[in-house]
């Protein structure tokens, strides 16, 4: 009982301060543009309704690649972003098309899909992610 209700305050407590950050952060607030790490909007597909949601994420800039991971194992974006991989992400006020691949401690997205700059890092996540447990995201951007 006192489970499902931290969880339910959790929930309520990122939807509000999503609904704040989200459309500051769209605009560029924050965004890794001067340091490699900041905040971003990713805009994801739920796998069942189809509809769009905007994610407002603490991402690593790796060249004109975006990396981002949460700890939460019941995060949505973990199975919503398998099942439509294609993203936008917002990035200095602007919005970017990328392919979302999704590394966790049990599964690994098909490495040969990945562009070839990307093989060294991809490789590094599939590590990190069985290491560390952790749920990780790259989106490669579209070119």
């Amino acid at each position: 009982m006192l489970t499902q209700t931290l969880a339910e305050f959790q929930k309520q407590f990122f939807f509000g301060v999503n609904q704040i950050a989200e459309p500051l952060i769209r605009a560029g607030l924050g965004n890794p543009l001067l340091l490699p790490v900041g905040t971003v909007v990713v805009e994801t597909t739920g796998r069942k309704t189809g509809r769009k949601i905007n994610l407002p994420v603490l991402a690593a800039r790796w060249g004109n690649a975006l990396v981002f991971s949460t700890v939460r194992s019941e995060a949505q974006w973990v199975k919503n972003l398998p099942a439509h991989p294609g993203v936008r992400y917002w990035l200095g006020g602007q919005a970017h098309e990328a392919t979302a691949y999704v590394f966790t401690p049990t599964e690994t997205p098909d490495l040969e899909s990945l562009p070839a700059q990307f093989a060294c890092l991809a490789q590094w996540l599939t590590w990190q992610s069985r290491v560390c447990g952790l749920r990780i995201a790259l989106l490669a951007p579209l070119v």
